[in-house]
């Protein structure tokens, strides 16, 4: 199998001569660094008779003769190949010139053609802006089709990654992406302030934070995190709790209610389609809806652990808090509800769509089902 080539910097060199230099032997140096001992041989004595690594400044007269013979051999060619397009239409001789660009210097052949270089750009630049604008299209039909999937709130980010999954896939930078998406007046729902109200009371009890903030977990059910969040239905505020995974960030159980009390909590409990005995930990921060006698016997049944924030401590329950303003921005800010029957069955729409169609930054840009199903 032959040697894959490599480069080595000149700083890199100079140190293996510097260790030759003070003792080093040069069988050693060659096999600790998987060089050729010719290679050495060769930097030991450029650094001794010029000083420098570079090939230019360590040829000898008789390879500067010669390789100024073949520069001025390619030009002869390159002369002959082109000189029978010299009495042809300029348009001809931009075509000529573009085409063999990537054998000879553009400067050289417009001189030998008689047109200005400039000229020569200033076509270059026009056909490839129109070449830009064709695929423009092309894109533009995309990024509207993965806008409007993403149910209007995928950014410029989450658009990059679906036009790279294409079949055919399509490397576009998020700034190029932003034009064609401002061209055709595309606006995630991101772009839209969130308010959150603060919560009026705290839930008292002696239960410490046992998660600590460790949101990555390596398997599924580890731990479950969980909040409430509010909705407007009709004229009245109705409420949404959610129980995220943090394992694939997927909402394993929700539930949709009047009220924001323990009984809406164990309706989101009773909604989760696994075995809860296979729950290791749920943790919330301190709202009085989750201290309540039903709460901890489900959670002493079933052999949960308790995890509870610090007081006044949002961060300590940081992606149960990013879920939900993910879904207050996806979700409740871009419906109108007129009943808790429509609340209910929306919801349920949004978590199949968020659990398997969503990709998600903080998992590669997977779904949270996809996320499962590749680490098991």
């Amino acid at each position: 199998m032959s040697r894959q080539r490599r480069t080595f910097t000149p700083e890199f060199k100079l140190q293996l001569v510097k260790l030759y230099e003070n003792g080093k032997p040069r069988a050693e140096i060659a096999r600790e660094y998987d060089i050729t001992p010719s290679a050495l041989d060769r930097w030991i004595k450029n650094h001794q008779e010029t000083g420098s690594f570079a090939a230019k400044d360590n040829r000898s007269e008789e390879e500067n003769e010669l390789a100024r013979l073949r520069k001025e051999n390619q030009r002869l060619l390159m002369e002959v190949d082109i000189f029978k397009a010299s009495g042809a239409d300029h348009g001809t001789k931009i075509s000529v010139i573009r085409n063999n660009a990537h054998k000879y210097s553009v400067s050289a052949m417009c001189a030998v053609l008689e047109i200005p270089t400039s000229t020569y750009y200033y076509h270059a630049d026009l056909s490839s802006q129109r070449a830009k604008k064709a695929e423009d299209k092309v894109i533009s039909k995309e990024v509207a089709r993965i806008f409007k999937e993403s149910r209007n709130n995928y950014g410029t980010r989450k658009i990059k990654k679906e036009l790279a999954k294409l079949p055919e896939p399509k490397h576009v930078s998020r700034r190029r992406i932003g034009r064609i998406m401002n061209e055709l007046g595309l606006v995630s729902t991101y772009t839209v302030a969130q308010f959150k109200p603060h919560k009026s009371s705290c839930n008292e009890a002696l239960v410490k934070n046992e998660l600590q903030r460790q949101f990555k977990q390596d398997e599924p059910l580890a731990v479950i995190v969980s909040d409430l969040t509010y909705v407007r239905v009709g004229k009245k505020w109705h409420y949404v709790c959610l129980f995220v995974d943090l394992f694939n960030r997927e909402i394993i159980g929700y539930s949709a209610g009047e009220n924001k009390t323990a009984k809406l909590v164990h309706q989101a409990i009773a909604s989760i389609k696994v075995n809860l005995n296979d729950v290791k930990m749920f943790h919330t921060d301190r709202g009085k809806e989750f201290d309540n006698k039903l709460i901890s016997e489900a959670l002493e049944t079933f052999g949960i652990q308790r995890s509870l924030s610090m007081k006044g401590c949002p961060y300590d329950n940081a992606v149960a808090e990013a879920t939900f303003k993910v879904v207050k921005t996806e979700f409740a800010n871009q419906a109108h509800f007129t009943s808790l029957e429509q609340l209910a069955l929306e919801l349920g729409d949004y978590v199949h769509w968020f659990n398997n169609l969503r990709i998600h930054g903080t998992l590669g840009y997977l779904t949270p089902v996809e996320f499962k199903q590749q680490s098991l």
